[in-house]
């Protein structure tokens, strides 16, 4: 049995994806050179970023592709704050708890080495960021404040966030927003220009900035975008041809781009009935589990504020990443959702945020499905769960004292 339950860590590429790649590979042609072959390969590029800027709701000349969410996030962040903090005069990033270590990591290296200023927004107890904090905190910096940052979905526990809120009080503020979207990605409607309209936001404020990734919705791995608004100003991580706005300078890698348009071109035209399918897999998995094992609670929000493809569920008294070794010897690949350094596991620092102890944060488990997943998948990972659940409570958790 091989059972694979953690997509939202990558799902399988499409097979129009890869036979997408595959044809693109056979062609030649840079395309910046301004022979044939180069403005050929110009035209296959520049046809598949208008693909992608159709499935996230802006123009074409706003995706910037890089090579995944990491760097989008990167980019977004870092480009905003050197380009605003001109002077020293804005060096503070708004940075809600809970969000993707690509986003704290980044952020945390700002503090160090450019001397910003990190002001945390926390959560409430399901993971939502507290738009009463943010709002607060909006207020209080004012002028001072560079960038904020949000994500869209949670990618550990799923709940998505009150992002119209959020964009319309950054508006207000005059402060531009970057939102990470690469957990929502194919399960939410991501649109930059509704999304700028409704929240009233003109010129480099409210959200100029949404970051995806390929690979999350069935493309290749090593290709994202960064959705940036015509008005936004940033400064490149990267310098030499100028491609690409002068955001992201480098040869474009035009077989990935037309594999990650493919793949999001059919995300999007099945996302509706995706997601009555996704969601009724995934309720039937919460139900399942937390039926066959009555201690076990689910961490987050149900219904139409959960992504639908995730569930995240707390184990008292065992180990997650126990449980994922048993379930993984059992045929089903699952996820922690928390970070393991050096091999020594460590808490999730999403439920820290929503006021878990470290105990249930260390206990938890992520099943994430896809577009691959089936009634029978969801069943079997039922009927595995209890077994691998008795035998990781027998062996408890890594930080007990006797």
């Amino acid at each position: 049995m091989s059972i694979y339950l953690d997509h939202a860590a990558t799902t399988p590429m499409r097979p129009e994806a890869l036979a997408a790649l595959v044809a693109a590979h056979s062609r030649v042609g840079n395309p910046a050179s301004i022979h044939g072959p180069g403005q050929a390969a110009r035209a296959v590029l520049e046809e598949a970023r208008e693909r992608v800027a159709s499935t996230v709701g802006a123009d074409p000349i706003e995706v910037v592709f890089t090579s995944g969410g990491t760097e989008s996030i990167n980019l977004a962040l870092k480009g905003l704050y050197w380009q605003r903090n001109t002077g020293a005069s804005r060096p503070v990033i708004l940075v809600p708890d809970g969000e993707h270590h690509a986003t704290i990591d980044t952020a945390e290296w700002l503090a160090t080495h450019e001397d910003a200023t990190i002001v945390a927004i926390p959560l409430d107890e399901a993971g939502r960021i507290r738009t009463d904090a943010f709002a607060a905190a909006l207020a209080e910096h004012g002028d001072a404040v560079a960038c904020a940052t949000a994500i869209w979905a949670n990618n550990e526990v799923g709940t998505i966030q009150p992002v119209a809120e959020l964009s319309r009080l950054a508006a207000a503020a005059g402060v531009p927003l970057h939102l990470d979207a690469v957990a929502a990605y194919g399960h939410a409607d991501i649109n930059l220009h509704a999304l700028r309209a409704e929240a009233g936001a003109s010129g480099n404020a409210g959200p100029v900035a949404i970051s995806v990734s390929a690979h999350k919705i069935g493309g290749p791995i090593g290709i994202g975008a960064l959705v940036l608004a015509r008005s936004a100003a940033i400064e490149p991580l990267l310098h030499g041809g100028g491609q690409q706005r002068q955001v992201r300078s480098g040869t474009q890698d035009v077989p990935a781009a037309v594999a990650f348009a493919a793949a999001a071109t059919i995300s999007e035209a099945t996302r509706a009935e995706e997601h009555v399918r996704l969601t009724a897999l995934r309720d039937r998995l919460i139900a399942g589990v937390l039926a066959a094992n009555p201690a076990a609670t689910l961490s987050g929000v149900a219904g139409e504020e959960r992504l639908d493809n995730n569930v995240h569920v707390a184990f008292p008294g065992a180990q997650g990443d126990s449980l994922l070794f048993l379930l993984d010897m059992a045929g089903l690949a699952v996820s922690t959702g928390s970070a393991c350094q050096a091999g020594i596991p460590e808490p999730s620092h999403v439920l820290l945020a929503m006021g878990r102890d470290e105990d249930a944060a260390r206990s938890v488990l992520r099943f994430t499905l896809g577009h691959t997943s089936t009634e029978a998948d969801v069943d079997a990972c039922v009927a595995a769960v209890p077994a691998a659940y008795a035998s990781a409570a027998r062996a408890g958790l890594s930080n007990r004292t006797v």
